[in-house]
């Protein structure tokens, strides 16, 4: 599937409501996760990474923890973010919309002077991740009622 679209940080209001939406749809719409548990005190601080079409159409987003936020999130230090909140519309997935959003949040790690980015996995996504160069480490967990385990990536 071709689709045209170009990745950004998440610039203004606009974007971020866009952002959340595409979350709302992925995660609360299709996996049922509660409304109360997507949306955290992280998102204030976090940088929001948007995939957009040439039409304006929200695509995917994902989002870059740094400092305390990150430290909070994977128990890490603070040289290693923590990518999250990773969603692809049903519409644009297969057309390398996710793999373009994990490469913009690792820039914007790089940009921060992060050495590393660890996240969480839905278990059926690690492929996904390994593909991309992160590798899983620790048990398996539940996060909002779904296996998960901890990937890092060296940057």
């Amino acid at each position: 599937m071709s689709v045209a679209y170009t990745v950004r940080i998440a610039a203004d209001l606009a974007d971020r409501e866009a952002c959340f939406a595409v979350r709302k749809d992925v995660f609360v719409g299709e996996q049922g996760v509660p409304e109360d548990l997507e949306y955290d005190a992280y998102d204030a601080d976090a940088v929001h990474v948007l995939a957009i079409r040439e039409d304006g159409v929200p695509l995917g987003t994902g989002r870059l923890l740094h400092g305390a936020a990150a430290v909070a999130k994977t128990g890490a230090d603070t040289s290693v973010g923590c990518l999250g909140r990773l969603a692809v519309s049903r519409a644009a997935r297969g057309a390398g919309v996710g793999a373009a959003l994990v490469r913009a949040v690792e820039d914007a790690a790089r940009a921060r002077g992060l050495t590393a980015v660890d996240l969480h996995a839905q278990t059926h996504a690690l492929g996904f991740y390994e593909r991309l160069g992160y590798a899983a480490y620790g048990p398996e967990f539940p996060d909002a009622g779904m296996p998960h385990r901890a990937m890092r990536r060296a940057l």
